[in-house]
């Protein structure tokens, strides 16, 4: 189940929803046929999400994904070198409300990911409902997403997963440290699975890039909220930053940075078929050297000394 599971932005719905409207709005005019013709690929290439997609450096190394890192800005931060001839499962927190750092680090190259990390390529874990939007699929499957690069021989693969999903993002607001992380074990298994290291990425400034209307845990709006995600599969919070022209509403992300850190591999040795015991063994060391990532690093990023990583 976990190979599907979500891990979707606003953006990305909002773009999904362009994209269908786009193919069924062809069909009502005279290029009809290119939805036809769409169609009968989309039927033969149904599989290729699954194999890892066809990697488009053109499209990864695109001036725009610059200008949106520029906005921000969205910085990459590295803390030890990986062995390209490994594959790595990197544990990304916090979701936020726009996953702008996990997107822009791992999806493009516009913070440098090639050279940070040489012989190494980058996959972001995307909920499998995306696949199955047209026109949509191919853009997502450019940067190169499939749990199956784990499986890859000869190493050199980042699987990033945002562990937290998209119910996390109903915790983010500025200030936030709140991690959906508790009971979420099964990239842990994955890695244990496979034998892939696993690696703690926090992303500093996640959660400061827009306000959220208040839905403590209980309250009629998060029970709606939660509702709607087990229908939709995607979570729906109540967010509002900047405007265009004015900075007391809207809709587009505040200009805050974003450092995300990647720290250092947790050694995993392989086992097909790991006991409870060793998943949640695993499990507490992941947790433990998250927060270790988490207190080393947080003065360099104005988060006050006081503030705490914590789990739900």
């Amino acid at each position: 189940a976990l190979l599907s599971r979500s891990r979707a932005d606003r953006p990305v719905f909002v773009s999904a929803q362009c994209c269908m409207i786009l193919f069924v709005g062809l069909l009502f005019t005279r290029l009809w046929l290119v939805s036809i013709l769409y169609a009968a690929w989309w039927l033969l290439d149904w599989d290729t999400p699954h194999k890892g997609g066809r990697r488009n450096h053109f499209i990864r190394k695109s001036i725009v994904w610059r200008y949106m890192r520029d906005y921000f800005p969205v910085t990459l931060v590295k803390t030890a070198d990986l062995d390209p001839r490994k594959n790595y499962l990197v544990g990304f927190h916090p979701h936020g409300v726009l996953v702008a750092g996990a997107f822009l680090n791992f999806c493009t190259e516009a913070t440098g990911f090639s050279k940070l990390f040489p012989g190494l390529t980058s996959h972001l874990m995307m909920l499998t409902l995306w696949f199955r939007v047209p026109f949509f699929r191919d853009y997502l499957m450019s940067g190169g997403n499939a749990s199956s690069v784990l499986r890859k021989p000869g190493g050199g693969n980042i699987l990033v997963i945002v562990v937290g999903g998209a119910q996390e993002a109903l915790d983010a607001r500025p200030g936030a440290f709140t991690l959906l992380l508790k009971n979420r074990k099964g990239f842990v298994r994955l890695a244990i699975e496979h034998g892939v290291s696993l690696i703690p990425a926090f992303s500093f400034g996640e959660n400061e890039l827009f306000d959220q209307v208040d839905n403590p845990k209980g309250s009629w709006l998060r029970n709606v909220q939660h509702r709607l995600q087990k229908v939709m599969g995607i979570s729906l919070p109540l967010f509002h930053a900047r405007g265009v022209f004015q900075y007391s509403f809207g809709l587009i992300p505040y200009r805050r940075p974003i450092f995300t850190v990647v720290g250092k591999p947790i050694h995993v040795e392989k086992k097909q078929n790991p006991s409870q015991e060793e998943v949640n063994q695993l499990h507490q060391t992941y947790i433990g050297e998250l927060c270790k990532l988490f207190e080393e690093h947080k003065a360099k990023y104005n988060v006050p000394k006081e503030k705490h990583l914590e789990f739900i």
